[in-house]
C-alpha cells in the first residue's frame, strides 16, 4: 500500500474519531442536564418529584434496554444508521417532553423516547465504533477519549441548559436542544461501516449471535463486571437527576447547582482521560474496585460535612474525577475478553445492568424523598453499593476467553 493511501486512511480515521466525540457531546449532554428541568417543570405543572423521578427512571431503563439492541444493530448494519435513527428518536422525545400536559406524556417523551435516543447516540455505539478504528494497544485510551467527550457534553450543557431555562423557559429550551440534535446524522457519516468492515476483528473467531451470548453468560468475569456496573448507574443517575434539587433543599443558591454539575462534567473529562491512560497500563479490575471504594468514601465525607458552597464544590470535583472513569476500563475489559466483533451488543448488556441501577437510583430518589422529605437514605444506599462493587470487581480476570482462532 502506498504511503499516500496509508496517510489518507489515517486521516479518515482521525475524522471519524473527531465526529464520534462530537456526537458523544451532543448525545450525552442534554440527558446529563435533565436535573435542571425538574423544579421549573414541576412548578408549572404541579406534579411531584416522584412523577419527575419516575420519568427519569424510565429514561434510564429505556436507555439500558435499548443499548444492547442498538449495539447489535450497529455491529451488523452499521453505526451511521443507528446514530441517525437515534437522533430522530431523541428529538421526538424532547419535543413530546416539552409539550407534555399529563405525566403519561412526560414518561413517554422524556422517559421512553429520550432514553432510546440516548441509547443509540451515546457511549455504547460510539465506543464500539472507536474500538474498530484503533489497535488493541490504544483501545483503552480511545475509550477514555470518547468518554471524556461525553463528559465535556455534561460540562457545557449544565450552564447552557440553566441559561436557556432562565431566558426561554423550560419548554422552549427543550425544543431548542432538540433542534441542535439534527446535526448528528451529518456528523455520523464518517462512521459508516460495521464489525465486518473492521480489519481488527477479521482474525477473530467467526461466531453467531447466539454463540457470542452463550459464551459471555458462561464467563464468570463478564457476569461480575455486569453486576458491578449496576452500582455505577445507581450512583451517577441519582446525582444527575436529584443533586440540583438537593442543593436547593439545603438553602444554597441555585447558581451552585450549575457550578456543581459543571465541575462534575469538567473534572469528569480529566477523570475519563486519566482512566483511559491508567487502564492501558495497570490492572483494570483493581482500578475499578478502587474507583468504587473511593466514591463511597467521598460521599460519606460529604454527608458528614457541614452543608456549604465549599463542601459542594469539593464534592463535585472529587466525584467528577470518579464519575465516568469506570466506562473506559469496563468497555476495555469486554473487548479484552471477547474482541470487537460483538462489542456493541456485549458492552450494551453490561450497560443494561448500569441502567437498571440508574432506574432504581433515580426512582428511589423521588419516592424516598416524598416519603421522608430527605435524600439521605438513597445517599447511604449508594455508599453501601460502592463497597459491594469494589468487592465484586477485585476477582475479575483480565484475559481473552479461551477459543479457537482463525487465520486472518
Amino acid at each position: 500500500m502506498s504511503e499516500a493511501k496509508i496517510k489518507s486512511i489515517q486521516n479518515l480515521a482521525l475524522l471519524a474519531i473527531f465526529c464520534a466525540c462530537l456526537i458523544a457531546i451532543l448525545g450525552f449532554g442534554p440527558r446529563s442536564a435533565m436535573g435542571f428541568f425538574q423544579l421549573p417543570l414541576l412548578q408549572d405543572t404541579g406534579w411531584d418529584r416522584t412523577t419527575f423521578g419516575l420519568a427519569m427512571a424510565i429514561q434510564n431503563l429505556a436507555w439500558g434496554i435499548g443499548q444492547p439492541f442498538f449495539g447489535a444493530i450497529s455491529d451488523r448494519y452499521g453505526t451511521w444508521r443507528v446514530l441517525s435513527a437515534g437522533a430522530l428518536i431523541y428529538i421526538a422525545g424532547l419535543i413530546i417532553m416539552a409539550g407534555a400536559e399529563t405525566p403519561m406524556w412526560l414518561h413517554i417523551g422524556g422517559g421512553v423516547l429520550v432514553g432510546l435516543g440516548v441509547a443509540a447516540c451515546s457511549f455504547g455505539v460510539i465506543l464500539a465504533a472507536l474500538a474498530r478504528l484503533v489497535s488493541a494497544e490504544n483501545r483503552s485510551m480511545a475509550f477514555g477519549l470518547g468518554t471524556a467527550a461525553g463528559s465535556f457534553g455534561m460540562f457545557v450543557y449544565a450552564p447552557i441548559s440553566q441559561g436557556l431555562i432562565d431566558a426561554l423557559g423550560w419548554s422552549d429550551s427543550l425544543l431548542l436542544i432538540a433542534a441542535i440534535m439534527l446535526i448528528i446524522p451529518i456528523l455520523a457519516v464518517p462512521l459508516r461501516g460495521n464489525s465486518s468492515t473492521s480489519k481488527i476483528s477479521a482474525a477473530e473467531l467467526e461466531q453467531s449471535f447466539k454463540e457470542a451470548l452463550t459464551e459471555a453468560f458462561a464467563h464468570r468475569s463478564y457476569l461480575l463486571l455486569t453486576a458491578g456496573f449496576f452500582v455505577c448507574g445507581f450512583q451517577v443517575a441519582f446525582i444527575t437527576a436529584h443533586f440540583p434539587a438537593y442543593i436547593s433543599d439545603l438553602g444554597i443558591a441555585s447558581k451552585w447547582a450549575v457550578i456543581a454539575i459543571s465541575l462534575i462534567g469538567f473534572f469528569n473529562i480529566i477523570g475519563a482521560l486519566a482512566s483511559g491512560f491508567i487502564g492501558q497500563r495497570y490492572s483494570k479490575p483493581i482500578f475499578l474496585a478502587l474507583i468504587y471504594l473511593s466514591r463511597s468514601i467521598v460521599v460519606s465525607i460529604f454527608l458528614f460535612s457541614p452543608a456549604s458552597a465549599t463542601s459542594i464544590v469539593v464534592f463535585s470535583i472529587a466525584m467528577g474525577l470518579l464519575w465516568l472513569s469506570t466506562v473506559p476500563p469496563t468497555n476495555a475489559l469486554v473487548a479484552t475478553m471477547f474482541g470487537t466483533r460483538y462489542l456493541g451488543m456485549l458492552g450494551g448488556i453490561v450497560f443494561f445492568s448500569h441502567q437498571v441501577g440508574s432506574f432504581l437510583g433515580v426512582w428511589l430518589g423521588g419516592v424516598l424523598y416524598d416519603q421522608t422529605d430527605s435524600y439521605d437514605v438513597v445517599w447511604w444506599i449508594g455508599v453501601a453499593l460502592g463497597v459491594f462493587a469494589a468487592v465484586v470487581h477485585w476477582p475479575i480476570k483480565e484475559e481473552m476467553v479461551k477459543r479457537k482462532l482463525v487465520t486472518a
